[in-house]
C-alpha cells in the first residue's frame, strides 16, 4: 500500500482546508484509513478514522470540524476541515491499515493563522 498526501497550505483561522490521500497498491486490503497530525514539539494524534464499513471517529479536538470521507473506488480519502483555528496547525499524515500492517503516507503541512 503507497499512501501519498496532498492539500496542505496556509489558511486563515476560521477558514476551510481539504486534504487527500491518494491510495495506491493493494487497496482492497485496507480495513481502516485515518488522518493523524503532529505539531512542533508535539506526539502524533489520531484526528479522523474511517473504517471499511463507513464508520467515522473523530476527538473531540475537532468533531463537528472536520470530516473524513472517501470515493467510491476507495483509492482517494479526504480530510475536510473548516472553522480552522491556529492549534490545528501541523502536519497532517494519512495512514492505512490492513489485517497484517499498516502504513503511511508522507506528511502535507496545514498552517493557521490568526
Amino acid at each position: 500500500v503507497q499512501l501519498q498526501a496532498s492539500g496542505g497550505g496556509l489558511v486563515q483561522a476560521g477558514g476551510s482546508l481539504g486534504l487527500s490521500c491518494a491510495v495506491s497498491g493493494s487497496i482492497f486490503s485496507i480495513n481502516t484509513m485515518s488522518w493523524y497530525r503532529q505539531a512542533p514539539g508535539e506526539q502524533r494524534e489520531l484526528v479522523a478514522t474511517l473504517t471499511l464499513g463507513g464508520t467515522t471517529n473523530y476527538p473531540d479536538s475537532v468533531k463537528g470540524r472536520f470530516t473524513i470521507s472517501r470515493n467510491n473506488a476507495r483509492d482517494t480519502v479526504y480530510l475536510q476541515m473548516n472553522s480552522l483555528k491556529p492549534e490545528d496547525t501541523a502536519i497532517y499524515y494519512c495512514h492505512a491499515t490492513t489485517r497484517t500492517n499498516y502504513y503511511w503516507g508522507q506528511g502535507t503541512q496545514v498552517t493557521v493563522s490568526s
